[in-house]
């Protein structure tokens, strides 16, 4: 069984920024494979991010693309997501998300395993 813990969402102003924390727990190297997604109420859930094979694959959504990066700690089992330029759009509940099953690294039906989610905020 694969635990994955998020962390870093926080309130924020237009254009500001955060720093997402993905912390892994009882995965293999198999599951390393990891998206970020968010929700916002009434809304399905949507890709954001996702990086597999050690970082040698990024995936981004277009509406953030140039403003997100991914990145991988291994030795810490931490996926990040930094966040710069924030909008209010950006506005959601953040998951990471681990187990792909393969298929688009956008769908959440691909991932086994998700964490709790973390709430970031953008106001102007």
């Amino acid at each position: 069984q694969v635990q994955l813990v998020e962390s870093g969402g926080d309130s924020v102003q237009v254009g500001g920024s955060l720093r997402l924390s993905c912390k892994l727990s009882g995965h293999t190297y198999d599951d390393i494979d990891v998206g970020w997604f968010r929700q916002v109420p009434g809304k399905a859930r949507e890709g954001v991010a996702s990086i597999r094979n050690g970082g040698s694959f990024t995936w981004f959504t277009d509406s953030v693309k140039g403003r997100f990066s991914i990145s991988q700690d291994n030795s810490k089992r931490t996926v990040y997501l930094e966040m710069y330029s924030l909008k209010p759009e950006d506005t959601a509940m953040y998951y990471c998300a681990a187990g792909f099953v393969g298929g688009y690294v956008y769908d959440s039906a691909n991932y086994k395993y998700w964490g709790q989610g973390t709430q970031v905020t953008v106001s102007s």
